[in-house]
Formats: C-alpha cells, sequence, structure tokens
C-alpha cells in the first residue's frame, strides 16, 4: 500500500487538477517567445554617445508613416526583396565605403588592390562614394572612385589624438589639391564622442578651407549637433548630417518619418546652406533597441522608404553601409556588422 497505493493515489489526484490546464508546447513556446521580447526590449546596446529619442526633446510629438512608404504589414519578404533590387539597382546618390575584411581593423593597412576590389563592387550602383579617413590605405578609395567616374566625399579622420590628426589633415589637403576630392569632411561626429572641443574641431576646419579654396568643406556629425551648435554650421559651407532612427529607438514602420524630421532639424540650424544625409541605415540582424528590431524584412523595409523619401524630397543621402565589418562589434555590440549591402565575404544580401 505505502509504495503502491499512495503513488497512484497521488497521480491520479494530480491528472484530475491537471485535466483541464491549457497550455500546450505550442503555447509554451509562443509565452517563451514574449517573454523574450519583452526582456530584449530593455537591452540597450547602443554607443553610450547615442541618445534614445533626442529627437523627441528638439521637436516633441509623434510621426505618421510616409505616403512614399511600402506598408510593412501588406508585403511579403519575396516582394520586398524584389523592390530592394530594384531600387539599388535603379542607383543611389551615395554610399558610405567599408574597407577592412574580416580579421582587419581601423589603423589596419588596407591595400591598393583591396580597396580597388570593393569600390568595383559598388560603383554600378551609386554617384558618389564617402571615405572615413585619408591614411592607412584609404587615401586610394578616392582614387579609385575618380578612375571610375564617381564623385567622392573625402573624410579626415580626427581624434583626440592631434598628433595623428595632423597626418590626416594634411593628407585631406593633399588629396584635394590633387583633384580627388569634391567634398571634404573634417571628422566624423568627433563632438558626438566628446573628442575634440567646439574650438579645436573650427580650427581644423577652418586650416582645410583656407587649403582648399575651390573645394566645398564641411563636418560630419548627427543631425543635432548643428543645432546645438551653431558656430560649426556657420564655419561649414556644407551640412553633413549623419541621421539614425534606428538608434533613437524609433519602430521601423515610422522610421522614414523621423529621418524627416531629422532632416529638417539639420535643414533648419543650416541657414539656407545645402544639408546632405551623410549616414543612415539600418541593420540586419542583432538586438533590438527599445521598438527598433534588427531583421532582414525591417533593413530591406528601411532601406526602400528611406531612398523614396529621398527621391521624392530631392535629399541627397549617402546609405550606411555598404559591406558588413566585423570591427564595429566592438563600439555597437552585436548589431555593428550588420550594417551592410553587401556582407563581409562581399555578397549581395536579400538575393
Amino acid at each position: 500500500l505505502f509504495f503502491s497505493g499512495l503513488p497512484i493515489a497521488g497521480t491520479l489526484i494530480a491528472i484530475a487538477v491537471m485535466w483541464n490546464y491549457d497550455v500546450s508546447e505550442e503555447k509554451a513556446t509562443d509565452t517563451s517567445s514574449q517573454l523574450k521580447a519583452r526582456k530584449e526590449t530593455n537591452k540597450i546596446t547602443a554607443p553610450s554617445f547615442y541618445q534614445l529619442n533626442k529627437l523627441q526633446s528638439i521637436t516633441p510629438g509623434t510621426a505618421s508613416a510616409l505616403k512614399s512608404d511600402l506598408n510593412a504589414a501588406d508585403i511579403t519578404s519575396s516582394k520586398t526583396k524584389e523592390h530592394f533590387k530594384k531600387k539599388l539597382n535603379s542607383g543611389l546618390h551615395g554610399l558610405c565605403l567599408g574597407v577592412y575584411i574580416e580579421g582587419q581593423t581601423i589603423g589596419d593597412i588596407v591595400s591598393k588592390a583591396q580597396v580597388v576590389q570593393r569600390v568595383d563592387i559598388i560603383a554600378p550602383h551609386t554617384q558618389w562614394v564617402r571615405s572615413f579617413s585619408c591614411t592607412d590605405g584609404n587615401n586610394h578609395i578616392p582614387v579609385a572612385a575618380k578612375e571610375r567616374g564617381l564623385k567622392t566625399m573625402v573624410g579626415a579622420w580626427i581624434s583626440g589624438d592631434t598628433a595623428r590628426n595632423e597626418i590626416e589633415i594634411n593628407a585631406l589637403i593633399e588629396l584635394g589639391k590633387n583633384g580627388h576630392v569634391d567634398i571634404a569632411a573634417v571628422g566624423n561626429e568627433v563632438l558626438l564622442r566628446n573628442e575634440l572641443s567646439e574650438e579645436q574641431l573650427l580650427d581644423y576646419i577652418y586650416r582645410v578651407k583656407r587649403a582648399l579654396p575651390g573645394i566645398k568643406v564641411g563636418y560630419v556629425d548627427a543631425y543635432y549637433q548643428f543645432h546645438e551648435k551653431p558656430k560649426i554650421a556657420d564655419a561649414c559651407d556644407i551640412i553633413l548630417a549623419n541621421c539614425y532612427p534606428f538608434w533613437e529607438g524609433y519602430s521601423v514602420d515610422q522610421a522614414s518619418a523621423y529621418l524627416e524630421q531629422m532632416y529638417t532639424v539639420a535643414k533648419n540650424a543650416a541657414n539656407g546652406k545645402h544639408v546632405i544625409i551623410t549616414e543612415t541605415g539600418w541593420p540586419n540582424a542583432g538586438e533590438r533597441f527599445n521598438l527598433a528590431v534588427p531583421s532582414e524584412q525591417n533593413s530591406m523595409l528601411y532601406f526602400i522608404n528611406a531612398q523614396n523619401w529621398a527621391k521624392a524630397q530631392n535629399v541627397e543621402m549617402f546609405y550606411f553601409s555598404s559591406f558588413d565589418e566585423s570591427w564595429k562589434v566592438h563600439e555597437e555590440g552585436n548589431v555593428g556588422d550588420q550594417w551592410g549591402i553587401w556582407d563581409k565575404n562581399e555578397q549581395l544580401k536579400y538575393q
């Protein structure tokens, strides 16, 4: 009775209690997915210098989807791929070129052959190429681009390392004097990263302007930096604004509308000067950032919607990025190496 009767009785009672319990394997899996999504919603993996909902502090309110947007709820993955290919093959205004292959990082020397190979891949799809540095082999980028009939936005990478800055600035000036620069970008997000003071940056900008009087000179930073630091906008010939709805945590359904608002903030700060969006994009994998969810579908949708808006509004825009680069995971977490239109092996995504 003890070894048989009691276990049998206990089992029968348990069966009776659990008889109408409605948890199936399917429901358990669904519940687990919901809990995971809630947990990931609170995982903020953005670099520390990005600010969640920064736009709302400048222009409060919400944004609705634009008329030029695809309806995400009504379009299949295969149809999205068709739209993506059509948009890419019709030609983009500009692409940010990533040159570092697997195993390389910033500071490594890139060969001319490596640069030429990547420029050749993107050349049929873009009018402009943007580079980020003028040293360590990056100086080959504008030369290769010009040889293929492309226009160039050439960036000098400056930081708190003033000795290194001298090398970059001098290399930018040399490339400009040799006819390889259409727009000179003196620095990229150096104020956002708090690596130089406003006065130091202004000195570099004015120095390049004096050296390259026939070339438009600007500075690249988050769109709101020009709103908050009018002296920088005044010093630039052209306003070069990075606009990332993803890094402010917006959903892909509203992202192009918020992109438009970011552009408007930069345009208002420009006081009539020409404004170019120098970076925008959406990762295809990794952890979500607030309401911004990385996925192949969302990456394609944002690309399509951003291009549709830019064309409709006659906005010049450089898309970030051309190729996945693994070194970026150290700064941006597991979304860092997922921004490319081509993967790290130079294969076009979403085929």
